[in-house]
């Protein structure tokens, strides 16, 4: 059985997450403890209680411990069926991050699996948007070989999320290596300004014209979808998300929240200030796609590598997880005032 300190590094929910998924993919029972310790609030919250769940769905593990502010849980695999499943996180937490479970199990899964996620929030703080994970880590890990497509029924957002995300993915058993070492040429800035139920106040159209403006005053034109969602009554909200392309297929991304007493310009702001610093950088992955695509890194044939401008805590954090569970090797070396991360076999 491997044996995980949820306490390690940053003792975050990362930990818990990965191993859950990788003890799946390897068939291997994992015990995780001090579930993240270093929180405010230790333990399990809904949104990782229903990750271990749902992911415990996928691969019919046998789960002891798995309870709200449980700090330790056992995990017992077996074999990854695919089919349709139900989630539901029940409060804001975040339906990306629970993605974030479950996408590397379903690459092994026997057949296609089809996952309606209720009851969550796609548009929350300290994590992706939905709408990153549609365009900028979705597109990126097709490159990888992974197929997946997501589509919004509700979007959720804090306090009380009520959001409503499909997901459908393809199986993959064989990852192929990824390897994005020039950054080339920017072609084409885009993005996605959502509110909800907040058109009568232009909250969507003005966090678009703010990220514009700023955006324009560095020499870049957007190009941003304005959307004056309705699709929740229950909790009204907003967010935008922008991304960058170029030549090379690098895409980099950032978001912002919209949230009480922050105009609807700081929205578009902080996204535009956000995507601008990864350009000046010129990585081949933002700071938070790094994290993320860690896991499929390490499980891709061969070696993969990528640059990034910063060492978060979460990377270095999916880097020490991955080490520990897998058989695989990860360096980290300065590159011209970037960071290359590079999977080795």
């Amino acid at each position: 059985m491997i044996e995980v300190d949820g306490s390690e590094k940053g003792g975050s929910g990362t930990i818990l997450r990965l191993s859950v998924a990788l003890s799946a993919i390897m068939q291997e029972p994992v015990h995780i403890f001090n579930i993240r310790e270093n929180r405010p609030q230790p333990g399990l919250k809904p949104q990782h209680l229903e990750a271990v769940l749902t992911a415990a769905k996928l691969c019919n593990a046998d789960v002891k411990g798995a309870r709200i502010d449980s700090r330790e849980i056992w995990f017992k695999p077996s074999s990854i069926v695919g089919g349709r499943f139900e989630a539901e996180i029940g409060t804001a937490g975040s339906i990306p991050m629970l993605l974030m479970t479950i996408l590397p199990i379903c690459t092994q899964a026997r057949e296609k699996v089809e996952l309606h996620i209720s009851k969550g929030g796609t548009d929350v703080s300290h994590s992706p948007t939905i709408n990153y994970i549609h365009f900028v880590l979705l597109p990126t890990l097709q490159r990888i070989g992974l197929r997946a497509t997501i589509e919004v029924k509700k979007y959720g957002y804090y306090p009380r999320g009520m959001g409503e995300v499909t997901v459908a993915v393809e199986p993959c058993k064989t990852l192929r290596p990824l390897n994005l070492e020039r950054f080339g040429n920017l072609q084409k800035v885009s993005g996605v300004s959502v509110c909800t139920f907040l058109a009568d106040r232009k909250v969507a159209a003005r966090q678009s014209d703010a990220a514009r403006e700023c955006l324009k005053e560095k020499g870049f034109a957007a190009d941003i979808q304005v959307a004056n969602d309705m699709s929740n009554p229950l909790q009204k909200g907003s967010s935008l998300t922008l991304w960058a392309k170029t030549d090379t297929s690098v895409i980099l991304g950032s978001d912002a929240i919209g949230e009480l007493k922050k105009t609807s310009e700081n929205v578009g702001k902080e996204a535009a200030e956000k995507l601008l610093a990864e350009i000046s950088a010129r990585p081949t992955v933002d700071i938070h796609l790094a994290d993320l695509l860690i896991p499929y890194m390490a499980l891709t044939q061969g070696n993969s590598s990528f640059l990034t401008r910063m060492l978060t805590e979460h990377l270095q954090t999916n880097i020490w997880a991955s080490e520990k569970i897998l058989d695989v090797h990860f360096s980290v070396a300065n590159a011209n005032g970037l960071y290359r991360i590079e999977k080795h076999s």
